[in-house]
C-alpha cells in the first residue's frame, strides 16, 4: 500500500534511495499507511512541548479560571482515553481568546478559545470541536503535512547532494515552521474529513452524540455571517472555518465513515456547561482593551475614543479596525517605541515615515486635548475604487505615538466629516480612577421570565447594533424564535 502524502515518482525515488528512513508508517487511528519520514512520534511530543509555551502566549495566554479549566480539560481526557492515543500525555488549554477558533499541536496540545465557548449551546458541542482536535493529533496529520512539504522541498532542490544519509541534506530549510504556524495552517480535505470522522467515533465512544458536530457546525456557519455583515460584508472571518474549512455535507460523510452506532441516552449536559461558563468574559478582556458599543478603552494605556454611528469596532493584539458604512473604515494603532522616540516634528514622521507612500497633502498641525498632533490626506485607488485617505498622528509622551487612519470612498469622507473630526477629538487620556473601573463584558445566564421575549432580551446587549443576531445566536433560536419561559440563556452584560 501506498504512503498517504506526495504521490510523484521522485518522492518513491527519494524513499527507495534513503532505506534508513522510515518513510512510511501505521497510522495509529486509521491503520492506513502514512508518509510521516520527517517527523517521528519523538519529534511529536518534543515540538509540541517546545511551541506550547509561545503560542499561548501569542494567543491572550491561558483563561484565568480554574474551574472551567478543569471541566475542559476532564471532557477531553474522557474523550482522548477511547482514542488509539490514550497514553499520550494529553494537555487541554482553554486560551484566553475572543476569537472563535480550536486547534492542536503535534505531542497532544489541544486548545480551545473562551470565544468558542461562548457560542456552543452545551458540553456535547464542545466535546465535538475537542474530539475533532484529537482526531488530528491521533492521525499524526501534522506530521504527514511537515513530511510531504520537506520532500516537496527535496525533490524542489534535486536531491541536493545525497550527502546527508540520515536525514535533511544540509541547507535545505523548513518550509513549513513547526509550531504556531503549522497549528493554524489549514488541513487538506481529506485530512479535515478524516479528523471529523475520528471525532464522531471518540464521542459515540465517550457516550455523546455526534450529530451534536453538526448542530455546532451550523453555530459557526451563523457566526461567520454575522462577522461578516458586521465588517460590510467584504471582511474574512477569523473563526474556526477559516483554519478547518468544512461543509455540512462532508460532516455527513464523514458519519457515515465513522459507522458509529446510535448512542442510547447520550450526553448533552446542557444546564452542567452553562453554569460552567456563567461570568465567562465575553470580548475583549481588559489587558487588550475593551470595545463598548462604539468607545474603545485601554487601561492599562489610559485611552479612550470612539468611532462614528453605525461604525463596528473589532479587536485585535495589533490594531482596532472600525468598520463603517459603504466599505469605510477607521484603523488605529501605535508606532514602535523605539521609533516613536527618534520623531522629533509630527509632520515629518507623518509625511515621510508613516504616510511616505501616499503623497500627503495639506499636512499641518493640531491640538487633540492638549495633546500634539498632526494629520494630512491623499487620494488611493485599488480594487475597491477611489478612496480618500486621512491620517492622523498624537503625542501621548516621549514613547507612545498613537495613529488613526480614516478610509472612505470621497462621497463617503464628505458625508462623515463632521463624525470623524468628532472621533478625532474623543481621542483624550483616561484619569486613574476613570481607568480602575474599566471592567469587560462578561456572560450571564440566567432562566427566562414570564413574558421576556428575544426582542426585549437582546436591547439589553450593550451593542449599538446586531444586538438581536448576538442574542440569537448565542442561544441557538431562529429569527421570530422566543425562548419559553424557564429555559436558560446567555446574555451579555457590563
Amino acid at each position: 500500500m501506498m504512503c498517504k502524502g506526495p504521490n510523484s515518482a521522485w518522492l518513491v525515488a527519494l524513499v527507495l534511495m534513503l532505506p534508513m528512513l522510515p518513510g512510511c508508517t501505521t497510522n495509529p487511528a486509521t491503520g492506513d499507511q502514512s508518509f510521516t519520514a520527517f517527523m517521528s512520534p519523538e519529534d511529536e511530543a518534543r515540538i509540541g512541548a517546545e511551541e506550547d509555551k509561545k503560542i499561548t502566549k501569542e494567543l491572550g495566554g491561558p483563561y484565568k479560571s480554574p474551574k472551567l479549566e478543569a471541566y475542559v480539560r476532564n471532557v477531553g481526557k474522557k474523550l482522548a482515553a477511547v482514542s488509539e492515543l490514550p497514553n499520550t500525555p494529553w494537555q487541554f488549554k482553554v486560551l484566553n481568546d475572543n476569537a472563535v477558533n480550536a486547534f492542536a499541536l503535534p505531542g497532544g496540545y489541544v486548545y480551545i478559545t473562551r470565544g468558542l465557548l461562548a457560542i456552543a449551546d452545551n458540553e456535547a458541542e464542545m466535546a465535538g470541536v475537542l474530539a475533532h482536535e484529537i482526531g488530528h493529533v491521533t492521525a499524526r496529520h501534522s506530521a504527514q503535512r511537515y513530511s510531504t512539504a520537506m520532500a516537496t522541498n527535496l525533490g524542489l532542490t534535486g536531491l541536493s547532494i545525497l550527502g546527508s544519509v540520515l536525514g535533511v541534506p544540509s541547507g535545505v530549510g523548513q518550509i513549513i515552521s513547526t509550531g504556531a504556524q503549522m497549528a493554524m495552517q489549514q488541513y487538506s480535505q481529506s485530512q479535515e474529513l478524516e479528523a471529523d470522522m475520528l471525532g464522531m467515533r471518540y464521542m459515540a465512544r465517550a457516550g455523546y452524540d455526534p450529530r451534536a458536530a453538526t448542530s455546532f457546525f451550523r453555530k459557526l456557519k451563523a457566526h461567520s455571517s454575522l462577522e461578516a455583515r458586521q465588517k460590510g460584508k467584504d471582511g474574512v472571518s477569523h473563526n474556526i472555518m477559516s483554519t478547518h474549512p468544512r461543509t455540512e455535507e462532508r460532516i455527513a460523510q464523514a458519519m457515515k465513515l465513522a459507522k458509529t452506532k446510535a448512542v442510547a441516552n447520550p450526553i448533552v449536559r446542557r444546564e452542567a456547561f452553562l453554569q460552567m461558563i456563567d461570568g465567562m468574559v465575553f470580548g475583549d478582556d481588559i489587558s487588550q482593551g475593551v470595545r463598548k458599543g462604539r468607545t474603545f478603552t485601554h487601561p492599562g494605556l489610559k485611552i479612550t475614543f470612539t468611532v462614528p454611528p453605525k461604525f463596528v469596532l473589532f479587536n485585535s493584539p495589533k490594531q482596532v479596525v472600525a468598520f463603517g458604512p459603504e466599505k469605510s473604515r477607521v484603523v488605529f494603532d501605535m508606532a514602535n517605541p523605539k521609533d516613536a522616540k527618534k520623531v522629533r516634528d509630527l509632520r515629518a514622521y507623518l509625511s515621510g515615515v508613516w504616510g511616505r507612500n501616499l503623497r500627503l497633502s495639506g499636512v499641518e498641525k493640531l491640538d487633540v486635548n492638549s495633546m500634539p498632533a498632526a494629520t494630512g490626506q491623499a487620494r488611493i485607488s485599488d480594487a475597491n475604487g477611489t478612496r480618500e485617505v486621512r491620517l492622523l498622528v498624537v503625542r501621548m509622551n516621549n514613547e507612545r505615538i498613537y495613529r488613526f487612519a480614516f478610509i472612505a470612498k470621497p462621497s463617503e469622507m464628505q458625508r462623515l466629516n463632521v463624525e470623524l473630526r468628532r472621533t478625532t477629538y474623543s481621542f483624550r487620556r483616561l484619569s486613574q480612577a476613570e481607568a480602575d473601573a474599566i471592567q469587560p463584558l462578561r456572560l450571564k445566564v440566567r432562566p427566562v421570565k414570564a413574558g421576556e421575549t428575544a426582542i426585549d432580551l437582546a436591547a439589553r446587549f450593550p451593542f449599538e447594533r446586531f444586538q438581536r443576531e448576538w442574542f440569537r445566536l448565542l442561544n441557538n433560536l431562529s429569527i421570530g424564535e422566543n425562548p419559553p419561559a424557564g429555559r436558560q440563556i446567555k446574555l451579555v452584560v457590563e
